[in-house]
């Protein structure tokens, strides 16, 4: 997401101010509506690349804690326990300080006379309005405890796939990291001096140890220019990504890169499935529950196929036909979502397909670390026996001829 500042005037036609976290203007000016203000102006903040919140990074609220949040929620709830006491008891048990502020600020919309629904939408950068959404349904319908423990299975689903994802790739980003750092300081200041007696003989050097010392020479005479320019490629990659054109451009490539590119697309189908689902499930109608959706799928290339979904719907379209417009939603999918609109069951429909992309995501990456453990040793091998031979084949050449 990104920050967006805002001027906007309430009833009484005094002026509101502020930031809010949104994937897009049009996104804030729904928001704002939702509150009764009149837009003056949107405008999305330009952050300094090099500016971060120590106390965001160490003090977030990940899924796992929302997950929580909602489960002691819940049965608080569904014991006939007051809303703001629960969130009170919720404060002092809650061990992570930004979400103790959060509820504690929640607590206090709540006391105030707000909804529990309408106080959460008071902190967007914790609740989205996925969460608002379904909960608003659950306060609407009388089933707010059900919807809350529905609303933590699915997140706990997200946080159980993020976290294999996440520890599918800590082992294979750990090594390859680990070789360049090695790799680079040998090339910068062991090569150099192992084969500099290779050069001082005068001894004819073949190819390969010829590439090895020009390799090796440029690190140790550039290293300073090396790490420049890699500095300067992370900080061009970070701008580029805050620009509507560089993050959509990502976002295509994610999801069309080859071996992974897959199992991003799964991913973000089964986000968007479940997302549906869950606010189905929760009472919210089909034309919202898309609008929900596509604000926080987190993806330019779904944000836009769910967009053209939205206008199909409006046109009194089935969201399979706005579907079957984009090749970035598998056949299987939108052929599924026809038969279970035809036949009535939506929701069973895009549970079936959650359940079958999670699996097909974990079976991926489980293929995904078996493949590249032995990949990486390959190419170590590979890179240590070219290191051996470019020193060893003129030492032998020069001892044979003496």
């Amino acid at each position: 997401m990104s920050v967006f500042t805002y001027k906007a005037r309430d009833k009484g036609g005094r002026l509101v101010q502020g930031m809010i976290d949104a994937n897009s203007d049009e996104m804030v000016a729904g928001l704002l509506t939702e509150k009764n203000l009149t837009v003056i102006a949107i405008e999305k903040r330009r952050l300094n690349a090099w500016h971060f919140d120590l106390s965001f990074i160490f003090n977030r609220v990940n899924t796992k804690d929302l997950v929580v949040f909602f489960r002691q929620l819940a049965v608080m709830i569904d014991a006939n326990m007051p809303i703001v006491k629960a969130l009170r008891i919720l404060v002092r048990q809650t061990h992570n300080p930004t979400l103790k502020m959060v509820i504690a600020g929640l607590a206090d919309e709540v006391e105030g006379g707000n909804s529990l629904s309408s106080g959460m939408d008071a902190f967007p950068e914790v609740f989205t309005p996925f969460f608002v959404n379904i909960i608003k349904s659950g306060e609407t319908s009388g089933r707010l405890s059900q919807v809350m423990n529905y609303l933590a299975d699915q997140k706990e689903k997200d946080y159980d796939l993020e976290s294999n994802l996440k520890g599918a790739m800590i082992y294979p980003a750990f090594i390859i990291s680990a070789l360049i750092v090695v790799g680079f300081i040998v090339m910068t200041f062991v090569i150099p001096k192992m084969t500099s007696m290779i050069v001082e003989s005068g001894a004819k050097m073949p190819f390969i140890t010829q590439v090895l010392i020009s390799v090796s020479s440029f690190f140790a005479h550039f290293w300073w220019l090396i790490i420049a320019m890699a500095l300067i490629a992370v900080f061009a990659i970070s701008i580029s990504l805050r620009t509507e054109k560089g993050s959509k451009l990502f976002d295509l490539m994610k999801i069309r890169m080859p071996i992974f590119g897959n199992m991003f697309k799964y991913i973000y189908i089964v986000r968007i499935c479940r997302s549906l689902n869950t606010l189905l499930k929760g009472g919210v109608p089909i034309s919202r529950g898309l609008e929900v959706v596509r604000d926080v799928v987190d993806n330019k290339v779904y944000f836009e196929v769910l967009s053209n979904t939205i206008k199909e719907v409006s046109e009194g379209n089935s969201i399979a036909e706005g579907f079957a417009i984009s090749e970035d939603i598998p056949v299987m999918v939108y052929q599924m979502i026809g038969v279970g609109e035809e036949i009535g069951k939506l929701e069973e429909i895009l549970e079936k397909i959650t359940d079958f992309y999670s699996r097909e995501i974990n079976n991926n990456v489980k293929n995904l670390s078996s493949m590249i453990e032995p990949l990486i040793m390959v190419v170590l091998g590979i890179t240590v026996g070219l290191f051996v031979a470019a020193i060893i084949l003129p030492m032998w050449q020069l001892s044979a001829s003496m």
